[in-house]
């Protein structure tokens, strides 16, 4: 599935406890499944709900038992009985018993004869569970259409979740084919894997009728890509070479045209891939359907694949590409699962090499979103939410390896922590990083070869090492320091990556692993080593890539002269998975050369530099006056995406209202906008005459809001000039729409530069019946910028008097309020006297919240009394000791910031006027 928010995977929630990832014993095997499925669903009716079903499955026995043992869980059992062996018409085992054991998720039945090896028998077992509103199995979702409620039952079964629909065999080696049938209410449409090939209709018990849907026999496939959806949608549709691709979808949407962007790339991407991979579809038709509830981004079922509405829908007025981007991304993704790629054709043997699914398909979204939105830099967007998160994320301690074994993943709870971002993200840069160092034409060969070998059937990440070597050994022009299957276990089977250091004098590049040096449990007895390749550019020009294979290694073509013009910088584009800390003569070569040409060094590797210096600073390798070196140049630069980077770091957000009380502010102040007015200006042109001329630029629409936000917090002029413009703009003429680019910002400083009359027309907009959610929060949070203590303190009031607001909007107040600079006191003092009424109202989890965000401005013993003094009068005992910790870690953190800040200040002092 994809993760459902960009750039970042949201592992479902927590799985039922319990839950087994024990394997099932290998006595059966199953071939075929017959299977009915009945919902109990009327429109128009109030539940609760419940479903039937029969299943039977065609097994062949591998030895003999007296036992058959299969998934079933939260399944009332009616009836079960075994056929065969077959083809003897009328032959039978008898069933003595059939046993449920929920620990195991298993159903048992227990014989009064045995299953002979060799011979095939059918089980056959009659079955009912409830129809729940959850998101797991098969499920109900309620939702509005064309102003009617309607409902729709959809399922999501990955991983383990097809034991809850059906008894079977539920894991990923055991395939099957299957037969499906859907009997459902005749308003109702049913849709399968497969295509449709008979619709009649039947009785119940009552004498109603109801519409049987019969579905063509399907390939052999895994449990956990079958699918049902039973809804009232109707579709869009088109047929690409012999495929017939169809979108479903609320009514209102489609006649509105919202999925028309994803039925025009569907038919392109799925060719595209079949093209670069040389395989073709196997399925005569594709459903892509967008559910209004839905807990992952969007699922692979096999030829019917389900999405959140928001991952598939794109409003013809939306002028934006981010939007357009994303959806290409998700859309590409879940169709190389589709098209021949991992998963639905190929599957890994077990859970463990799920990262052979999702972290190679997450690698091909970018080809394939790349391919129908040509515009978009889509090298530039990998980096940035691909790569960058996930090397912030991969060096902690315990955070796992890509591959783990398979005994480490019994239970089902550890499977769904592996839908992660280490599947995803890590996967996706190592898959990158192999394509880089063997070129993309022996990578694709591979795989093509992988493929045609293992269709149909399972693979682990040794079937796919041992494929590349192979084209590897059939060819002289790439050359390895090891086999491929050394090379990829250092990546996937250690943890974390390593950063590289790199000795200019010497030659010298020795290489460890990347972990806190401040921390006192990063110990050193982590000599992990890996083999790494080493792209490198010298004064500009591409060098052949080099291997290091060892703790360290001399390479005397990187020993640099005199000349300062020499320079050196390795892993150009992030092509390799690691850091690289240089040394400072070269630190200082680099940042003369951004200085004086930054477009020397490509856009990602400049990001990089940046990215790799702060990392390296928080981690204690190099001192912050280092990293800071490199951001004199950022005058000349233009890219949003590195100025994010840089001001995520400098101005983090949570420490917006803190810095302003330091020396370091003013400092600041100057440094950065120096630096930032001629991008800044450069937006702002546009913003000016026409904003509609960013469409095509994906970075603006992510990241110019933090570039204005910083520019109206370090008091820019003309910045919190413009706002109040479009602000008072907005204020003559509710139906004018603030640049929604800039939006949040615009509000917020519109709120602040004015006086009530500003203030008051934000409660008046944030009340409107027309004003939608998105804009909700904005207004919320802008309502909290005044200036003004007492209008902070009568909007504290309002949060108060609840019909005004939902519960969680009031702690939103009170927690916007407190991150201001002004409204920290006001809201504190606020939280301390209406603590006996909020507590009622929001409990513990609004205190803990307080907490946090007071965290941030206790620095003397003194402040630390004052929270602690509140906590232990309102707090539970057992709550006083975790708070009282937490405040100690909290006073020590800041300290430390205290000093970094003092060591900022101190170079700015010295570096202000350059």
């Amino acid at each position: 599935p994809s993760p459902a928010a960009p750039g970042l995977a949201a592992p479902p929630g927590p799985a039922p406890a319990g839950g087994s990832g024990r394997r099932l014993p290998r006595h059966l095997l199953p071939l075929h499944y017959d299977l009915e499925l009945w919902p109990r669903v009327r429109p128009g009716q109030a539940g609760p709900f419940t479903f039937s079903g029969q299943v039977n499955i065609t097994v062949r026995c591998r030895q003999d038992t007296d036992t058959a043992v299969l998934h079933s869980s939260g399944l009332r059992s009616r009836g079960a009985a075994v056929r065969g062996p077959l083809p003897e018409t009328g032959a039978a085992v008898e069933v003595a018993e059939l046993r449920q054991e929920a620990a195991g998720e298993l159903a048992v039945l227990e014989l009064r004869g045995r299953l002979r090896a060799g011979r095939l028998y059918v089980l056959q077992l009659g079955f009912e569970g409830r129809l729940e509103e959850d998101l797991d199995g098969l499920f109900l979702t309620r939702y509005t259409d064309q102003g009617r409620s309607s409902m729709l039952i959809a399922s999501q079964l990955e991983p383990t979740y097809a034991r809850t629909v059906y008894p079977c065999f539920d894991e990923p080696a055991m395939k099957a084919t299957f037969n499906i049938r859907i009997v459902h209410d005749p308003s109702y449409v049913a849709l399968s894997n497969m295509p449709a090939i008979d619709v009649s209709e039947m009785a119940d018990e009552n004498g109603s009728l109801w519409t049987v849907t019969t579905f063509n026999t399907s390939l052999k496939m895994s449990t956990y890509l079958t699918a049902f959806v039973i809804c009232d949608f109707e579709y869009v549709t088109r047929t690409e070479r012999g495929n017939e691709i169809r979108i479903w979808a609320r009514k209102e949407a489609v006649k509105n045209g919202y999925v028309d962007y994803a039925l025009n790339i569907t038919g392109p991407i799925f060719s595209f891939l079949e093209d670069l991979l040389n395989v073709s579809y196997p399925l005569p038709k594709t459903d892509l359907v967008a559910l209004p509830e839905f807990g992952a981004g969007a699922m692979e079922n096999w030829g019917l694949i389900t999405f959140q509405e928001s991952s598939l829908m794109y409003l013809p007025s939306d002028k934006f590409t981010s939007r357009k981007a994303m959806i290409a991304i998700i859309v590409s993704h879940e169709l190389g699962h589709q098209a021949c790629w991992f998963g639905n054709l190929v599957t890994m043997n077990w859970w463990n090499d799920l990262w052979l699914n999702e972290g190679l398909t997450s690698y091909f979204e970018y080809l394939g979103a790349n391919f129908v939105e040509p515009k978009l830099s889509l090298d530039k967007i990998f980096y940035d939410h691909v790569v960058q998160p996930v090397l912030r994320e991969d060096n902690e301690i315990g955070v796992r390896s890509l591959s783990e074994s398979e005994d480490k993943i019994k239970e089902s709870f550890a499977l769904m922590s592996l839908f992660d971002s280490i599947t995803y993200n890590k996967g996706a840069s190592i898959t990158r990083m192999l394509s880089c160092f063997l070129s993309e034409k022996l990578f694709i060969r591979a795989l093509t070869l992988y493929l045609e070998e293992f269709s149909f059937s399972n693979a682990n990440q040794d079937d796919l090492w041992t494929h590349i070597q192979m084209v590897v050994d059939a060819q002289d022009e790439v050359q390895l320091p090891a086999s491929v299957k050394q090379i990829m276990d250092s990546w996937t089977c250690q943890n974390g990556f390593p950063v590289l250091t790199l000795n200019l004098t010497t030659g010298t590049i020795s290489q460890e692993q990347f972990l806190n040096k401040k921390s006192e449990n990063s110990t050193d007895s982590y000599n992990n080593t890996w083999i790494v390749p080493v792209s490198w550019m010298r004064n500009g020009s591409s060098q052949p890539l080099m291997w290091l294979d060892k703790s360290s290694k001399v390479f005397p073509e990187m020993q640099v002269s005199e000349s300062e013009y020499d320079w050196i910088l390795l892993n150009v584009n992030l092509s390799g998975y690691y850091r690289v800390n240089y040394d400072q003569l070269n630190l200082k070569r680099l940042a003369r050369l951004l200085e004086n040409d930054p477009k020397a060094i490509p856009a990602v590797s400049r990001i990089q530099l940046i990215d790799d210096v702060f990392a390296l600073t928080q981690f204690g390798y190099i001192q912050i006056e280092t990293a800071l070196e490199l951001t004199k140049y950022l005058a000349k630069e233009d890219e949003l995406f590195i100025w994010n980077a840089v001001l995520s770091n400098l101005v983090p957000e949570n420490l917006e209202s803190t810095l302003k009380n330091y020396e370091l502010y003013p400092l600041l102040k100057k440094y950065l906008l120096k630096r930032m007015l001629p991008i800044y200006h450069y937006y702002a042109d546009f913003i000016h005459q026409n904003v509609d001329a960013l469409e095509d630029d994906y970075f603006a629409q992510v990241y110019l809001e933090k570039l204005f936000g910083t520019a109206c917090w370090l008091g820019l002029q003309d910045c919190l000039n413009l706002s109040s413009e479009l602000y008072a703009k907005w204020m003559d003429n509710p139906e004018y729409k603030i640049p929604f680019l800039i939006r949040r910002t615009v509000c917020c400083y519109g709120v602040a530069v004015g006086s009530d009359k500003e203030w008051n027309f934000a409660w008046e907009m944030y009340n409107h019946s027309d004003t939608t959610k998105e804009d909700k929060d904005i207004l919320l949070s802008a309502m909290s910028c005044a200036r003004d203590s007492w209008l902070l303190y009568r909007y504290l009031q309002y949060g108060l008097s609840n019909t005004l607001f939902s519960s969680n909007c009031t702690s939103n107040v009170i927690l916007y309020v407190m991150t201001k600079d002004i409204g920290h006191r006001i809201a504190w003092e606020f939280v301390t006297e209406n603590w006996p009424l909020l507590s009622e109202r929001y409990g513990k989890e609004l205190l803990h919240d307080v907490l946090k965000v007071m965290g941030r401005f206790v620095n003397t013993d003194v402040q630390i009394q004052e929270l602690q003094v509140f906590y232990n009068a309102t707090l539970e005992e057992d709550e006083r000791v975790a708070t009282t910790l937490l405040l100690e870690f909290t006073k020590v953190e800041n300290m430390e910031r205290r000093e970094l800040f003092i060591k900022v200040a101190n170079w700015l002092q010295k570096n202000v006027d350059d």
